[in-house]
């Protein structure tokens, strides 16, 4: 059970954020309003929340998983892969020393949390252009001490692993459909996200519920079959600027 999330405030130039997504330029009042539904979801879930105030100087701070992977043992402090986004993991250094012993992924090693799935004990680190096999290796070094199995996942398709696969509880995994054929996912019951809708992949499991986007209809009862609670969250101007569900906070 997670009783603490850690959030920051988007700052009035998120627009000048990494993007790829070509959707249009976001609205900051929008997404003001969507960051704070957010945030009163995981409330209403039992998370005491930690609202950080906006990075100006790195437009894709509220992105904050991306910063650090946090275990009960260990928080560990990533180096973003991306040069536009180094920085943003020393102002969350003063933040999760307060409730984990640290450590840290240093140069060769690129590292996005962006890239990193927890399920109980296995954790998957996807190999994207954010993060190399050196940050892996050494995220696996550090997290195998504490009894996770650790594997890593090519990522040929989509920004970070966890655009593509999320975990939903149990023994499932929603995988989108370039990935359902990975090897490193044998063992895993997968609920397969239809083509157009590859968004949904992106679906944050918080203490028994799913958040899931809004606008993804078959995802939706594909989840609404599983028996957990199900909760729409509409993400529209963080999509905007590559960014889902799971990369607006850390959980813990």
């Amino acid at each position: 059970m997670f009783t603490r999330a850690i959030l920051r405030r988007p700052g009035s130039n998120f627009s000048d954020g990494l993007t790829t997504a070509r959707l249009g330029r976001p609205d900051y009042d929008l997404l003001l309003e969507q960051h704070q539904a957010y945030a009163d979801t995981l409330i209403a879930l039992g998370l005491e929340i930690e609202l950080l105030e906006a990075l100006s100087a790195f437009p894709d701070a509220y992105f904050v998983e991306d910063v650090a992977v946090v275990t009960p043992e260990v928080a560990v402090i990533t180096r973003p892969g991306a040069l536009a986004r180094r920085g943003e993991e020393e102002a969350m250094v003063p933040v999760l020393s307060k409730h984990r012993p640290l450590v840290r992924i240093v140069d060769p090693g690129t590292l996005d949390g962006g890239d990193v799935l927890i399920v109980d004990h296995t954790v998957f680190i996807g190999l994207s252009n954010r993060t190399n096999a050196e940050g892996a290796a050494q995220l696996g070094r550090i997290l195998s001490t504490h009894g996770y199995d650790c594997r890593t996942v090519p990522v040929a398709d989509g920004l970070h692993f966890k655009s593509s696969v999320t975990w939903v509880g149990g023994n499932r995994l929603l995988v989108s459909q370039p990935f359902a054929a990975l090897p490193e996912l044998k063992g895993y019951e997968q609920v397969l996200v239809d083509m157009d809708e590859e968004y949904a992949s992106n679906t944050l499991l918080v203490n028994g519920t799913l958040l899931t986007p809004k606008g993804f209809p078959k995802t939706l009862q594909k989840l609404n079959s599983l028996g957990l609670p199900v909760v729409e969250l509409d993400t529209s101007e963080a999509r905007k600027m590559d960014g889902g569900l799971t990369c607006m906070s850390l959980r813990f």
